[in-house]
């Protein structure tokens, strides 16, 4: 899902409001997440402004046949998900999410059928809590990295993973939730940063000579003279 950002200006400006009051809440929230997770701040926020843009984006363009498309970014490839009225819907829809400059990849999801019926909607949201538990209880995935949507029962993982095993692992948790249909991932594997302390304390390489060899010396250290 979408995450809202604002700029400081604007917060500022509404703080007085007990509803900006809320947003910011809201916004400091996510930057919290966004320091605890591999990517840095500035990734996490450049993504939440990417969602935000493509979702405000497809709305404008016709908010009766994309307000059940999600949105999802994740280091700059985008996630469309959900479903449209008609195929030219779904492809208007990647259209859109490619005019934004900063989706660096768009993966196309969406499916062409009905709305959703609040039944079927509760019991996606039921599998994404159920994967999410999961995998924060599991030790070999960092949970916070993933981003799962669910739609129809197909779940879709976004986000990084440190090894190919952990990916792998994120994947095969998610299919044996009940009521999954099937599991894409589009996770991405990131070696985690290092931290700056092991930067700075790391033990410089020895030198290494690629100079001519020494020319023997005597005992006078002179080239060639005789030792005693």
């Amino acid at each position: 899902m979408s995450k809202p950002i604002f700029t400081l200006a604007a917060l500022a400006a509404c703080a007085a409001s007990s509803g900006c009051m809320t947003a910011a809440l809201g916004t400091a929230a996510s930057v919290g997440v966004y320091a605890a997770q591999d990517r840095t701040i500035g990734e996490g926020i450049d993504d939440a402004t990417t969602s935000n843009q493509v979702k405000m984006r497809l709305l404008a363009a016709d908010r009766a046949a994309f307000q059940e498309v999600d949105v999802e970014v994740a280091g700059g490839n985008l996630l469309l998900s959900g479903v449209a009225p008609t195929e030219e819907h779904r492809r208007a829809a990647e259209t859109i999410a490619r005019g934004v400059p900063t989706a660096r990849h768009v993966y196309n999801e969406v499916v062409v059928g009905p709305h959703s019926s609040l039944a079927r909607n509760a019991q996606d949201e039921w599998i994404t809590a159920q994967i999410r538990t999961r995998l924060t209880a599991s030790p070999a995935v960092r949970a916070i990295n993933v981003n799962i949507e669910t739609f129809n029962g197909n779940v879709y993982l976004m986000g990084t993973a440190r090894s190919e095993q952990e990916l792998r692992r994120a994947a095969e948790i998610a299919s044996v939730v009940g009521g999954v249909q099937r599991v894409v991932s589009f996770m991405q594997v990131r070696a985690p940063p290092v931290p700056y302390y092991a930067q700075t304390t790391a033990t410089p390489p020895a030198p290494e000579f690629r100079g001519e060899p020494a020319v023997p010396s005597g005992s006078d250290g002179l080239p060639g003279s005789p030792g005693f």
